[in-house]
């Protein structure tokens, strides 16, 4: 049987040109749609979609299974009715050149309640609608009485700021919030029902196009969230609802303290005791919204850094055992056989984690950014695994991923030294360098090779999605111009595509 061998772009629907100052999955989503297949470009890569909290990570979101309500197309409102144009008139708009979180909430927000109020007294029985919320209970309630609770203590650290016996889910104080508080409750399913209603057309288009979708989802979850909220037994909480361990790396060269990522870690063995069912929601939701997914820090699930809560910095960390293939055998029952999982396999990865990744069958990531080394004696490393040469077929290939530098912004900072390394290895001047990379992973033998956005533009560092362990306003925040939907560097793509035999 053939080998398929695909190319896609990396680009999450927050940079998409919006007018409300932030990407959408409205009709701009659609057009870059139309652009992938138009250039046979059969995949595109998101981040997590989930509501961000704090910093605006969408790896750090309040909910594993919700949508990101700011990624709701208001103009798919209007044209259903449930928006007037005075409404979305009266907000203005809102084209700077980056994406302003806080700007976007203060101008969609209130249009969506609205929408939501407009849509409960016109549809707010109809089948569609109440089979959402019956499909979807499970989760939604929880999520719903999670944002009102977060708005009404103004604060989404429920283990520190609200009352007991909210805290701790007692019946009685559940039952009191839902009731005082049923008309919000219903407004954010209503913003749920938006999200996964426009989505669903945005995927069932993608699909149609001959485009799967490569989703993303993080091992963990962010404290201050309702995950964490409805499922303290799963993860290091104390019977007092305090945080017993936080999630990280250990100190490398490029980190001499490490990361502190600050997730709660997991108590596998409560996991197991239900047949890892949290896991099997987490991943069915997954698949529902995507084609393929791509588990962020896979090699968390054979053994993880833990770190005591509170640390300032992630070395006095240890490693903990993880459910290793236990795991992966209760997704094959479930999902059966050939499950599409893109394992994020980068960083410091051992024997286990590799055979953990091998067995099941799942393609690990190589990176070009990565794949310039040097032995000890100073020479070129050719064996480097991440070199295009060496990448077996079940890889995926990247130039960069959402936590690198841009192509352009890397090659621009490497001393002169490494550069002629490069300049050789390519046999390319400095200005055909970010194209021959490009060139080169679409040749090698990945199965799949995807780029970022930014890369196919040829945009400098300033363009770059996120800094790994910082926090500012610069990050998750790049947005496409208009123009950069069309641009005729996708025609280039294609070519090289084509000669590699890519479509």
């Amino acid at each position: 049987m053939k080998k398929e061998r695909l190319a896609g772009i990396l680009c999450h629907p927050t940079s998409f040109p919006s007018a409300f100052g932030i990407g959408d999955i409205g009709d701009v989503a659609f057009d870059f749609l139309s652009v992938l297949a138009e250039n046979h470009i059969r995949l595109w890569q998101i981040l997590p979609l989930g509501p961000t909290g704090y910093g605006d990570s969408p790896y750090a979101s309040r909910s594993t299974f919700a949508g990101n309500e700011l990624l709701i197309s208001i103009k798919s409102l209007y044209l259903s009715g449930y928006l007037e144009l005075e409404d979305i008139l009266s907000v203005g708009e809102d084209n700077s050149e980056r994406v302003d979180y806080g700007k976007a909430k203060e101008m969609k927000m209130p249009l969506l309640r609205r929408a939501a109020v407009n849509f409960l007294k016109s549809d707010g029985e109809n089948k569609d609608y109440r089979k959402f919320l019956e499909k979807n209970s499970w989760w939604l309630d929880d999520y719903a009485l999670f944002q009102v609770l977060s708005d009404k203590f103004n604060d989404t650290r429920w283990f520190l700021k609200w009352p007991e016996a909210l805290k701790r889910r007692e019946e009685s104080a559940l039952r009191k919030a839902f009731e005082e508080n049923a008309k919000e409750v219903e407004i954010w399913k209503v913003m749920q029902y938006f999200f996964f209603s426009q989505w669903a057309k945005l995927r069932s288009h993608a699909n149609s196009l001959g485009i799967s979708i490569i989703g993303d989802i993080p091992i963990f979850v962010a404290a201050d969230s309702a995950d964490a909220w409805t499922n303290t037994r799963l993860l290091m909480f104390s019977p007092d609802l305090k945080q017993e361990k936080s999630s990280g790396v250990p100190p490398d060269a490029f980190s001499p303290t490490g990361q502190l990522w600050g997730n709660p870690t997991y108590r596998w063995k409560e996991h197991e005791k239900d047949r890892y069912s949290w896991w099997i929601k987490r991943l069915s939701q997954a698949f529902l919204l995507t084609d393929i997914v791509r588990i962020d820090h896979f090699r968390g699930f054979d053994a993880a850094w833990e770190v005591p809560f509170g640390e300032e910095t992630a070395e006095n960390g240890k490693w903990v055992k993880g459910p290793g293939d236990k795991l992966f055998r209760r997704f094959r029952e479930v999902f059966g056989e050939d499950l599409d999982i893109i394992a994020e396999d980068l960083g410091v990865i051992t024997p286990s984690v590799e055979k953990l990744r091998d067995e099941n069958g799942f393609p690990g990531m190589k990176i070009l950014e990565f794949s310039f080394s040097f032995k000890e004696d100073g020479s070129f490393d050719a064996s480097n695994a991440y070199l295009p040469h060496n990448v077996d077929y079940n890889s995926v290939i990247y130039t960069g991923t959402h936590d690198n530098d841009t192509l352009c912004g890397w090659y621009d900072s490497l001393d002169d030294g490494y550069k002629d390394i490069v300049r050789r290895y390519f046999e390319a001047p400095d200005d055909q360098i970010p194209w021959k990379m490009i060139r080169s992973a679409l040749l090698s033998r990945a199965k799949y090779a995807i780029f970022p956005m930014q890369d196919i533009l040829m945009l400098p560092s300033s363009a770059r999605m996120n800094i790994p362990a910082t926090c500012g306003t610069s990050n998750w925040s790049w947005k496409m111009k208009k123009e950069d939907i069309h641009s005729r560097n996708f025609l280039h793509l294609s070519y090289l595509m084509k000669l590699s035999g890519r479509y």
